[in-house]
Formats: C-alpha cells, structure tokens, sequence
C-alpha cells in the first residue's frame, strides 16, 4: 500500500467518522423538539449504519489493510466530533 492510499483510506474514514457520530450528535439534538422519537432514532441509526457498512464493504473488498486504515480514521472521526460538540452544562436541581 503506497502512502497516497493510505492517506487516502484515513481521510475516508475519518469522513465516515464524521457522518456517523455528527448524524449521532445532529438526532439527539431533534430528539426533544420531534412529535415521532423512535422513528427519528430509527430511521437515523438504520441510515448511518448503512452508509458506514456499504463503506467498509466496498473498501474491504478492495484489502483489508484499506478498512483497517479507514477505522483508524473513524475513530479520529469519532474524537473530531467529540471535540467539537459543546459540553452540556449540569443543571442545578432545587430541592
């Protein structure tokens, strides 16, 4: 594997990190404002796992050192997201 397509693979799966768990973030953001929570959840979870697995599919069948690079740029993915999604504050409780 050249070092382009390795690169390559990182960044694929780093975008893929970023559809995933920005779509994750983006649907418990709807959640409270939704008349239908299950179909929003559903049909989000069913929609990104199916965007993610048709990616790994089809970058596993060209190597697997392809996918293995790939989940290591979801994860990046998956830490990007978590760096930049703002932290919920604690709410006080008044007892």
């Amino acid at each position: 594997m050249s070092g382009v397509v390795a690169i390559l693979s990182v960044l694929i799966g780093a975008g893929l990190g970023l559809v995933f768990y920005g779509g994750l973030w983006y649907t418990v953001l709807r959640l409270a404002t939704t008349e239908h929570p299950v179909l929003l959840t559903l049909g989000s979870f069913w929609i990104r796992l199916a965007v993610v697995l048709t990616a790994f599919v089809v970058l596993t069948r060209e190597g697997v050192e392809y996918a293995v690079m790939a989940m290591a740029g979801f994860i990046l993915g998956r830490l990007a997201v978590s760096k930049f999604v703002p932290a919920r504050r604690p709410v006080a409780k008044c007892t």
